[in-house]
């Protein structure tokens, strides 16, 4: 019998289409460059016709990948419909992929997401910790469901649905330095070493924007990964930083930070693509998370 295709070698080679680039369609599909490259070519071999023409520099579709790429899609997305309504219609778990900005916190939405697991069971959820860009391109290719995070301006998830969950205030943690007022002021932040994240980080930008507009810069005593990496090192050195406060009380800390006399807000938000054939989960997904964080607000 002819060798035929697996779905997972189907759905890279979808993924390659859409970007044309064997790195970032082995990043989209969270597997090494070299194991989506073996992929493609177990997939060239089934069909006994080369997809993707490979070049020192680069690689493109040939011909027959073009059309072969035009006749799949559609199939594939018929599939994903059947495949969803079968699911629901018998009761099967639907698996919905949840997106948490890196810089957030994913600790905001496992106590939800248990909950809600615990009294929807027919749906799985599982949640991926990204930096922004990396969260919305794999919004874009469809391989999480949703996506959790502040907006800037500069930042268009195009044919996305927006749904506003809450608002966020960052505070500003600092329990090794001395004690201050209940209420901070950005230049008494500035006098003491800030700990920030990486600087290609979304909420790093964010935070040196914060500064900026006031005319301070604040010496960066350290620059991490993650605000439970930041929150650790504040907790050990003589240093503050500007955490969700949200986060901090999930950790169960209510003391040690200080309310800005400027305060800085911002804005969380629940994205996902209308076309997914999930829908009919995901909106019972959001319906939950927003109610959920607007009574913690109340």
């Amino acid at each position: 019998m002819q060798e035929k295709p697996t779905i997972q070698q189907l759905e890279n080679f979808l993924l390659y289409g859409k970007v044309r680039n064997f790195a970032a369609s082995a990043h989209l599909a969270n597997i090494t460059q070299s194991a989506f490259s073996f992929q493609m070519k177990k997939l060239e071999s089934a069909l006994g016709v080369q997809l993707i023409a490979r070049y020192n520099r680069g690689s493109e579709l040939t011909p027959e990948g073009e059309e072969f790429l035009e006749r799949l899609t559609p199939i594939m997305q018929e599939l994903d419909d059947l495949l969803t309504t079968i699911q629901q219609a018998g009761k099967k778990t639907v698996d919905l992929k949840v997106g948490a900005l890196m810089s957030m916190g994913d600790v905001l939405l496992n106590r939800h997401v248990t909950y809600f697991g615990k009294n929807n069971p027919n749906i799985k959820i599982s949640v991926y910790t990204l930096e922004a860009q990396s969260m919305l391109d794999k919004l874009e290719h469809g391989v999480i469901d949703i996506a959790t995070s502040f907006l800037l301006p500069q930042m268009h998830p195009e044919g996305c649905v927006k749904t506003f969950c809450y608002q966020e205030e960052l505070v500003y943690y600092a329990p090794k330095l001395p004690v201050l007022s209940d209420v901070v002021s950005p230049a008494d932040i500035a006098k003491y070493p800030l700990t920030s994240y990486s600087p290609d980080y979304f909420m790093s930008k964010m935070l040196h924007q914060y500064f900026v507009d006031r005319h301070l810069n604040p010496p960066v005593d350290a620059r991490l990964s993650s605000p439970y990496a930041i929150m650790h090192y504040c907790q050990c050195n003589p240093s503050g930083a500007l955490l969700s406060e949200h986060m901090l009380n999930e950790m169960n800390i209510y003391t040690g930070y200080y309310h800005l006399n400027d305060p800085f807000y911002m804005d969380c938000y629940l994205l996902y693509k209308p076309e997914n054939p999930k829908l009919n989960s995901i909106e019972v997904l959001i319906d939950y998370l927003v109610n959920s964080f607007s009574k913690k607000e109340d």
